[in-house]
């Protein structure tokens, strides 16, 4: 759900400072707060205190979402280039397969971002503060935790930003391949043919200007025009997707286990979604909806998962071992209704670069950056816009492998924020007390999730660089 992170961008600055500030305080429990950014222990002696405190009470958000805004903003956030390359997904797992598993890993990521969710509650109330950014979730969580993991809570929050910064990184070199391609095979129709190369260096002086724009507020009418672009570009690729079908017969039910790595991956980056989840969850006027059986994110979630297997299953059965990196690629290039659904698709998805790219720079910045330097500050921060933007142009012009830049970045980075992480949060949230269930039955759980995430994130990652390197052999 990558490019779900796109709505979360857009409530900038509430959802965006819960992701990557210390603390937010909305002036509530000031002292707290400094105690927590100071690594003291803040905790009350009396439990009848911290029991009292309720995180959601104190959060006074400006705007809050309700529970009908926010279910819109995760389905919004979840139709991007991830969603364009489910086919391949189910090419690489097989058809009966990619079904089956694309429940299971959605199943899988609505529970970790559940755990998640819960674990930083419980965090909230410990230290009285309204809520807390992911990394520093990760640092109390491991203060408190076992003590052969609390040496490494100082250094907890550089690590989930180090994944946060190369996931949206990778989104961002994903989002310019993606482009480039669509506008080249467009544009070869009508003029001599350039290389992809070529229509990257085009494209290099405005991303670079667009990503200059430091207020978001300025693109939130665009990114409004990339959703309507993208819902209305989906329902025209299903159309010529369900136009004379072929047998299922003819297409494989099972895929092979080492491709089952690719699809795991690019199911990852399409389904998760953790940055924008805690976004939308903070920012809710009733956030004890947004759990539950029936909550917002249950729903919305089922919603994602039903719209990805019709997609990825049909797109299957439709374009079979030639299903590419997206959708978009095997729509007939001389068609003009295929040519407007991928001229629909690069505008929508280079406004959304934009987006993407403000999160690492956020990161980068206001976290590393910004208290080093004492003059020109403002030149030093769009020295570091460029710099962003010309790393994840270098990768993408080195590597223009959109399919496998998917399931690469999925595996590295979504397998440990999406899944590990989450869980060696429950496991030290829940340490003081030991409260685990009748034989330890949490305890084993969540160390089956860190194993699973932690092998999903080698295996996938070995993998797919294998085949990168494969492919230009």
């Amino acid at each position: 759900m990558e490019n779900s992170e796109k709505e979360c961008l857009r409530m900038q600055p509430i959802g965006f400072q819960s992701l990557h500030k210390d603390v937010i305080t909305d002036g509530v429990n000031s002292e707290c707060v400094d105690g927590v950014k100071n690594g003291e222990n803040i905790l009350s002696p009396s439990e009848d205190t911290e029991d009292n405190y309720d995180p959601h009470k104190h959060r006074n958000r400006p705007n809050p979402t309700s529970n009908f805004e926010t279910l819109v903003h995760l389905l919004k956030g979840s139709l991007g280039t991830g969603i364009l390359a489910m086919p391949n997904a189910f090419y690489n797992s097989g058809l009966l397969v990619g079904v089956i598993a694309t429940i299971i890993i959605g199943i899988l990521c609505t529970y970790c971002l559940h755990i998640l969710v819960k674990a930083q509650y419980k965090l909230c109330k410990r230290l009285r503060v309204p809520m807390l950014s992911y990394p520093d979730s990760m640092k109390f969580a491991l203060e408190k935790g076992p003590r052969s993991v609390k040496w490494f809570s100082p250094y907890a929050p550089g690590l989930v930003d180090g994944f946060m910064i190369i996931y949206q990184l990778g989104i961002c070199c994903v989002y310019i391949v993606f482009v480039a391609t669509n506008i080249k095979q467009v544009t070869d129709q009508y003029w001599e043919p350039l290389s992809i190369s070529t229509h990257m260096l085009i494209l290099l002086l405005p991303l670079i200007l667009i990503n200059y724009i430091r207020n978001l507020k300025l693109l939130a009418p665009f990114s409004t025009l990339a959703n309507l672009i993208t819902f209305v570009g989906l329902a025209m690729i299903l159309v010529y997707m369900l136009d004379d079908l072929p047998p299922i017969s003819e297409r494989e039910l099972f895929g092979s286990l080492r491709n089952f790595s690719l699809y795991f991956g690019t199911t990852l980056f399409a389904l998760e979604a953790v940055g924008v989840i805690i976004a939308l969850e903070n920012n809710m006027k009733t956030p004890k909806s947004f759990g539950g059986y029936c909550g917002v994110l249950n729903i919305g979630m089922t919603a994602i998962v039903i719209l990805y297997i019709a997609m990825g299953f049909f797109g299957y059965i439709k374009y079979g071992p030639e299903a590419a990196g997206s959708v978009t690629f095997n729509l007939p290039k001389e068609q003009t209704m295929a040519q407007s659904i991928k001229i629909m698709f690069a505008i929508a998805i280079f406004i959304t670069y934009a987006l993407q790219a403000y999160v690492p720079v956020e990161i980068l910045w206001t976290t590393y950056l910004d208290h080093r330097i004492r003059n020109r500050k403002l030149l030093w921060e769009y020295v570091c816009r460029t710099v962003v933007t010309l790393v994840t142009f270098v990768l993408a012009i080195a590597i223009p492998r959109l399919g496998l830049f998917i399931s690469l970045f999925g595996a590295l980075c979504l397998s440990a924020l999406g899944i590990a992480f989450p869980a060696i949060i429950e496991i030290c949230v829940a340490w003081p007390e030991s409260d685990f269930g009748p034989c330890k039955v949490h305890l084993i759980k969540n160390l089956l999730l860190i194993i699973f995430g932690l092998l999903g994130l080698v295996v996938g990652t070995y993998v797919s660089i294998v085949d990168i390197v494969n492919s230009f052999k």
